[in-house]
């Protein structure tokens, strides 16, 4: 084979077919690049979170760019289709195999969306309570009030009740004391209510209720229900317990326990 029909049949097609599909994939990456970039200017306009634009974001290079290197291959006259088929079946393989991951993911997608809660909040999730100090795609982290860190599943959290405590700025905190039956029913509730009246951080609205709650098997039960601050809940709660014992102590009014009384009676001699 002489040097012109090795040029006429082999280098200038091959060339041409070769420069073509390098064209199509530097021009198909700068359209892939923008797209992106507007895509990301979007949904940060839309405020959404950072880390799910940044993801998604990422998924989206990376499919378009896909499209880029078919294109590229078809131009060099590669049949593309078999490359396609044997994609989607690695893609079905990958997605059986991490079935319970790509919960996970489509899990922390919807909490980044939803957001239920965010850094920082106190909530109870998947029977674990604590401070979130990250959402991530895959998992939650939470920090609980004893300084451990637990990680849990996204589709943990968001298959079971989300409780968020630090969702509303208020609290009520609800406390139930109980008093003899022989004690003064209006002195307790009168001391109650000077507690909490004393106690600046309960606030005046809604106001702080003191009822009598119930009639219990050992004891006369008061309801105690201020609203304070979230930050204050724990607070009022222990003090206001403290603060009850000491008064009522002080009062002489009783806080019984569970107590059974049994009378017998004495059969007598005859008997």
């Amino acid at each position: 084979m002489d040097i012109n029909t090795l040029w006429d049949v082999y280098v200038l097609p091959w060339g041409i077919k070769i420069a073509l599909a390098l064209a199509i994939f530097i021009v198909g990456r700068m359209v892939v690049s923008s797209v992106v970039s507007v895509a990301a200017k979007f949904m940060t306009g839309r405020e959404m979170d950072d880390i799910l634009v940044k993801f998604l974001s990422s998924i989206l290079r990376w499919v378009l760019l896909l499209f880029v290197v078919i294109a590229a291959l078809s131009q060099l006259g590669i049949d593309t289709t078999s490359l396609v088929a044997l994609l989607g079946a690695a893609g079905l393989a990958i997605g059986l195999s991490l079935q319970s991951s790509l919960s996970n993911f489509a899990s922390g997608v919807m909490l980044i969306i939803f957001r239920p809660f965010t850094k920082g909040h106190f909530v109870e999730v998947a029977g674990t309570s604590g401070s979130v100090d990250a959402i991530s795609i895959f998992t939650t982290t939470l920090t609980t009030p004893d300084n451990k860190e637990v990680i849990v599943p996204n589709g943990a959290v968001l298959g079971n009740n989300i409780i968020n405590y630090s969702a509303r700025p208020t609290r009520r905190v609800d406390m139930v004391f109980g008093i003899g039956y022989d004690d003064d029913i209006k002195k307790a509730k009168e001391i109650l209510e000077s507690i909490l009246a004393a106690d600046e951080r309960v606030l005046a609205e809604p106001a702080p209720v003191v009822a009598l709650g119930e009639l219990a098997d050992s004891s006369v039960n008061f309801l105690v229900r201020p609203w304070v601050n979230a930050a204050d809940y724990w607070g009022v709660l222990w003090d206001t317990t403290e603060a009850v014992k000491l008064k009522f102590d002080e009062a002489g009014i009783s806080i019984p326990y569970p107590q059974m009384d049994v009378h017998m009676d004495q059969a007598s001699s005859s008997d």
